[in-house]
């Protein structure tokens, strides 16, 4: 088996976690791994534990302000990087082989470029890198023969479908959703909603952000963005169906009216571990499906108008330019001042709308504008409360 390095960003996070459960499961089964390089913001006990079982050669602080914490714990056994400069060299660097991209939010989006600019693969699990910046980060993969191999489940599930089959036949994609805690539950019962309820998803454990955006069905549409960037979709050929279950993680309908789809328990180390060995699948010990157990498969339409940030997804996507950005943008903040118990859950919804109605889109942009887009609403939103 070939021998790969890895990099992570994000590496105390939820999928850096898994990742880092993934390497140990590939060596034990022969696909030998090592890790190159590691980054964290804060929790620097958890990053320390972490050198302590893989000796990476690097590390990045994302919070300069932890570096002395993080030098008492760490010590001398790795090399403490801090500025923004230095993980340039780190994603740029040619001693890895995948980038495991797992910031949360715009803020993945330059070292997962930077990494596509010198022919890495990346996995990524960072969608808000392809919803903002879709269209670029196709075309820096294209010059530059690097590839993107998704890591959310969902996708990962359309991406393992595909293999084998031709594009042109292709007649949707079909994006599942667990529904998140407040399956069922209408307007009037999220008027209340605390973050406590808002952070307890069913099937999947998962961060905080990402656990509000599914509270909200925002995930999911970040998750339409994304597909459409991913697999060179039109918006109509992108439909979502809710699947309490969440054994089936999407599915692709042909068009000679067959349905693939690609199930699984819900755990992430599954499509981690096929991004890096993708296209060889190799043994692990995660859990099985057991159809005994998981006999009951459910499918229902979204409601669009009790959970309208799917709405303003959808419509973001058709209206194109830098309106994703927007929509991103917004989404995090209103989801940070959430959690800090500044505004309720519904008000996420008009926050964003309010962003995407004060916006002036552009259509012809780079990364430059696209970080001042991101500022810009950020600070909009940040004066407002």
């Amino acid at each position: 088996m070939s021998f790969k390095k890895i990099g992570i960003l994000g590496s105390t996070g939820s999928i850096g976690q898994n990742s880092l459960n993934v390497i140990r499961n590939l060596n034990k089964y022969g696909f030998g791994c090592s890790v190159f390089f590691l980054t964290a913001n804060n929790n620097i006990e958890t990053l320390a534990a972490q050198i302590d079982d893989f000796k990476p050669e690097f590390v990045f602080l994302h919070n300069p302000g932890k570096y002395n914490e993080a030098v008492k714990l760490i010590g001398t056994k790795t090399t403490i990087l801090v500025n923004e400069e230095d993980l340039t060299g780190l994603v740029k660097n040619h001693g890895y082989d995948i980038l495991i991209s797992s910031l949360v939010g715009f803020s993945g989006l330059i070292p997962t470029i930077n990494a596509l600019e010198e022919g890495k693969r990346v996995a990524l699990a960072n969608k808000e890198t392809m919803v903002v910046a879709g269209e670029i980060m196709n075309d820096v993969c294209l010059k530059n023969s690097a590839e993107i191999i998704p890591v959310d489940s969902e996708h990962s599930a359309i991406f393992q479908c595909l293999v084998g089959e031709s594009h042109d036949e292709i007649e949707k994609v079909i994006l599942t959703a667990s529904g998140g805690p407040f399956l069922g539950k209408t307007y009037n019962d999220l008027k209340n909603v605390t973050v406590e309820q808002a952070l307890k998803h069913p099937n999947w454990n998962m961060g905080s952000k990402i656990t509000i955006d599914s509270a909200t069905l925002m995930n999911k549409g970040l998750e339409v963005i994304e597909a459409k960037w991913l697999f060179n979709m039109d918006i109509k050929q992108i439909d979502i169906k809710i699947h309490p279950q969440s054994v089936i993680h999407s599915m692709i309908e042909f068009k000679d009216a067959s349905v693939k789809a690609q199930m699984g328990v819900p755990d992430m180390r599954v499509p981690i571990q096929y991004a890096i060995t993708y296209p060889a699948r190799i043994q692990s010990d995660f859990p099985k499906v057991d159809f005994s157990v998981s006999n009951k498969l459910e499918f229902f339409e979204p409601d669009y108008d009790t959970f309208r940030c799917l709405k303003l997804a959808f419509d973001a996507l058709e209206s194109g330019g830098t309106y994703p950005a927007v929509l991103n943008a917004a989404n995090e903040s209103a989801v940070e001042l959430f959690l800090n118990h500044k505004i309720k859950f519904l008000e996420i919804p008009d926050i964003i709308e309010n962003a995407l109605q004060n916006h002036n889109n552009r259509t012809n942009f780079n990364i430059d504008n696209l970080v001042e887009v991101n500022a810009k609403v950020r600070d909009d939103i940040q004066n407002k409360f």
